[in-house]
């Protein structure tokens, strides 16, 4: 961890320039040269090869691979790390394994993942295993092999605890084979493991993401217990809303020390909200960020626009962080926490989408297929088409805790284009939003005194 910290930090005083430890991952690259390092082997103890290699990947920003090899016995090994910013939150990927094609998922495991397979009830814990760049099946593979490693000496000391590790290796082995269906989980406290949709950018029914806060245990875990947010506050609410408050903090992009604005903000025909936004001086990224700044609504909401017009791409648009996107024409959606929250038009939100597909090196890059590639092309040339007007489409926002917001522009009257519902939360929903163990009402203890 120690040599961890000291790339970060050499590569937070590059800025993401020349001097910049980490380089974008490119195969038209060919600036790039692994570092190596001689280094013991510990299969045979003879000396092998460590190369390391600092690169950036978009959707991951900054990580380390490692490989390693001996000439001696020929073992060797990879590993990643992630270089980067531990995300503000956990990730859950739950995956319902159904078809050979499903354990060709990529995925990435960080340190602190834990993967998890119910069915078996079996568990590979945090920290248990390096960081990896596999597949589903590679995972099992890798359990499988860790298990077998000590069949030998178990035999010979306890010939009972090797039968049972054997019938649960032939378990593991027929699991590869998918003759039943079963379900694999990647927890990572972190937020920096990932489990590929090879449908995107179109909704995989058979992967859910969650996106949670940490407990105390897992920030423990991660050795963020001790960070503390220093909140002042304020003399008046008033005072809040005609200042500009800027507190410190690193860049997401270069890790170099930047400075964040917030502003309480009115929005016309519906509530205030908290505008964040970062400029970095030392590698130029921007970024702004909405938080709700009043209470969950009773209500979620559901807001349709049918684009008819170039002219509505310049409708307003506040999507919060618990909102999801629909577009039914191109069978897109964007699940709830993707992109943060965001203050901006119509043409942005679209814009960032775009962006957004067009930076996961998994979809689009050497890691590609052709047909997933071409497929991909596709899909952005009809979303440019939208958003140059050219082509109508529903745009569609679903908001649980009702703190998202499309502009009216007839206000106060009715928008002919534009349709908002209001419904009844599931228990899901008030689950992912923490409202079903929340009590407003009867909390205090019988006999308390009262005020």
């Amino acid at each position: 961890m120690a040599a961890l910290g000291s790339v970060e930090v050499a590569a937070g005083e590059g800025g993401g320039g020349e001097g910049s430890l980490f380089r974008p991952l490119s195969a038209e690259d060919g600036e790039q040269r692994p570092a190596e390092i001689e280094s013991l082997c510990m299969n045979c103890f003879r000396n092998g090869v460590t190369r390391l290699l600092l690169t950036r990947i978009p959707f991951f920003k900054e990580i380390i691979v490692s490989s390693f090899a001996c000439d001696s016995c020929s073992w060797s090994n990879t590993e990643i790390q992630s270089a980067g910013r531990i995300q503000e939150q956990g990730v859950r990927y739950t995956l319902a394994v159904t078809s050979r094609q499903d354990m060709n998922r990529e995925v990435v495991k960080t340190d602190c993942a834990t993967a998890r397979i119910p069915e078996l009830d079996f568990e590979i814990p945090a920290f248990t295993q390096k960081g990896v760049l596999t597949t589903i099946e590679g995972i099992i593979n890798r359990a499988i092999a860790g298990l077998e490693q000590d069949q030998p000496v178990r035999r010979a000391t306890d010939e009972e605890v090797a039968n049972k590790i054997e019938e649960f290796i032939d378990k593991l082995k027929q699991l590869k084979e998918v003759h039943s269906p079963f379900t694999f989980i990647l927890d990572d406290p972190s937020g920096n493991s990932f489990v590929e949709n090879p449908r995107a950018p179109q909704k995989d029914d058979a992967l859910v993401v969650t996106r949670y806060r940490r407990t105390a245990e897992q920030a423990a875990m991660l050795g963020l217990e001790g960070e503390e947010l220093d909140e002042k506050p304020a003399d008046s609410a008033e005072d809040l809303r005609n200042e500009v408050l800027q507190f410190n903090t690193n860049c997401p992009e270069c890790n170099a020390p930047a400075s964040t604005n917030m502003k309480l903000v009115q929005i016309p025909h519906f509530k205030e909200v908290i505008i964040m936004a970062t400029n970095c001086d030392s590698c130029g990224h921007r970024t702004n960020e909405v938080k709700s700044g009043g209470a969950i609504e009773p209500q979620g909401t559901r807001i349709t626009l049918r684009i008819t017009d170039p002219s509505d791409m310049t409708r307003d648009i506040l999507k919060s962080e618990t909102c999801s996107v629909e577009i039914p024409e191109l069978e897109f959606e964007l699940g709830m926490g993707a992109l943060g929250g965001k203050f901006t038009t119509l043409e942005g939100l679209l814009k960032d989408i775009r962006e957004l597909v067009e930076r996961n090196p998994f979809t689009l890059g050497d890691s590609s297929a052709p047909s997933k590639a071409k497929k991909l092309q596709e899909f952005l040339g009809k979303l440019q088409k939208i958003i140059e007007g050219k082509t109508s489409a529903h745009f569609i926002m679903d908001d649980p805790a009702g703190n998202s917001y499309l502009q009216n522009v007839y206000a106060p009257e009715d928008d002919p284009e534009l349709r908002v519902e209001r419904y009844e939360r599931t228990f899901e929903q008030n689950e992912e939003l923490g409202l079903n163990d929340m009590r407003t009402e009867g909390y205090e203890p019988e006999g308390a005194p009262g005020r």
